[in-house]
């Protein structure tokens, strides 16, 4: 255990404890393995012949769900990320009453640049397990100097191991206390944030609030309301083919794909008391909308989002409990993404990536109007949870943040 006095503020006089954690949720997947084996499921489909539309599909879940009974191991998966050698050593620490679990990964270059992960919903840090070693090992930048991450990954307050926060509790106080985790504990006077979906939130709350902190940001998504076909032909801005793809994601998701945050937002514990020991009902909720949000060849090519990935995603969350509490982010922030884009008062470098499949698009000339935009990137493959869904590009995209770094 570490005890570390907060010295950012030279009068705080609060007192920090970094305790080493470890996963061990092996004795409730017993329990799990029932349940699964007594879930009945519907002989036919309720809509035929759809794709991900209507949700997820009645074959697809049914094989999810003998995979996850049958030849799922957790134990496999729970000792693979608990083992520091790959590397995931994590701890908790109690700031301002929450108890927060991270993953602290330091690299052996002495200069390394601290930079902080920030996952979404329905994901978790498990998201960046396929880039924290790359991140952490040194390479050689353009001017030949090497340069690498000490990395941290933090579960969102009410997700996974992270205690539950008030139902008042914002995206800026989850902004104000991993801004606490990362100088105060850490000692990482400046940092680098990296952030997709809730995670772009609280990272350009990082990145807006913290300009003295927070010396460079690398997102996936924005907390702005992107601006329509109509907005966009204003401003005389013509799309790529691919840039349609996502636009016309973004435009159905917007008709008939918003449904699960109606719910999660207004009735949030209809979601959880129905779901909360349905290990069934949350592979459907939570693996639908993965399936739905991720690249149509999730699992090939650059993907490691194949199905025991998946099970591994949802598995954290039923078997830590957390699934009722991670919905809290929804009812504390109605209004997350503005539909006023207003530039952040830092000159601190901001660098975007906009993946072919992600949910929302964002074209350079509206991520310009929200920050010091220095270098933006459009990606073939990919879609919502590129840490895992497109790993080679995540790395190299937040790679070239070094290029930008002045401390």
């Amino acid at each position: 255990m570490t005890s570390l006095a907060a010295h950012s503020n030279p009068t705080n006089d609060t007192k920090y404890e970094i305790t080493p954690f470890k996963i061990d949720l092996s004795g409730k997947v017993p329990h799990l393995k029932d349940l699964l084996s007594r879930t009945r499921l519907p002989e036919n489909e309720l809509h035929q012949d759809h794709k991900l539309d209507k949700g997820i599909q009645l074959d697809v879940l049914k094989g999810l769900k003998d995979e996850w009974l049958q030849s799922y191991g957790w134990d496999a998966e729970q000792a693979k990320l608990n083992e520091p050698v790959h590397p995931f050593k994590h701890f908790t620490a109690v700031i301002e009453g929450q108890k927060v679990h991270f993953v602290h990964e330091k690299s052996e270059n002495p200069g390394a640049i601290p930079i902080i992960l920030l996952h979404g919903w329905p994901s978790s840090f498990h998201e960046f397990t396929p880039v924290i070693k790359s991140l952490t090992e040194s390479w050689a930048n353009a001017a030949g100097k090497k340069v690498s991450y000490n990395v941290v990954v933090p579960s969102l307050p009410g997700f996974v191991f992270s205690s539950a926060p008030p139902v008042t509790w914002t995206t800026d106080d989850t902004a104000r206390i991993f801004n606490t985790l990362m100088t105060e504990l850490l000692g990482y006077p400046k940092y680098a944030v990296h952030g997709t979906d809730w995670g772009c939130v609280v990272g350009y709350s990082l990145y807006k609030n913290f300009p003295k902190t927070v010396r460079a940001a690398q997102f996936v998504f924005i907390p702005f309301i992107p601006p329509s076909r109509e907005q966009m032909a204003a401003e005389n801005i013509t799309l790529t083919a691919e840039q349609n793809v996502t636009v016309a994601r973004y435009t159905a998701a917007g008709t008939t794909g918003l449904g699960f945050r109606d719910m999660q937002t207004n009735k949030p514990n209809d979601v959880a008391l129905s779901l909360y020991d349905n290990p069934v009902g949350q592979l459907a909720w939570i693996g639908g909308n993965i399936l739905r949000w991720s690249d149509p060849r999730a699992g090939t090519g650059p993907s490691q989002l194949n199905s025991n990935a998946l099970l591994t995603m949802i598995s954290l969350y039923y078997l830590a409990e957390s699934f009722p509490s991670s919905l809290l982010i929804y009812g504390a922030n109605p209004a997350a993404f503005s539909s006023v884009y207003a530039k952040a008062p830092t000159d601190a470098p901001m660098l975007f990536s906009q993946h072919k499949y992600n949910v929302a698009f964002w074209p350079e000339e509206f991520v310009a109007k929200v920050g010091n935009l220095v270098s933006y990137k459009l990606h073939e493959f990919g879609g919502h949870f590129p840490g895992i869904d497109n790993p080679p590009a995540t790395i190299s995209d937040i790679r070239e943040v070094a290029s930008y770094w002045e401390v």
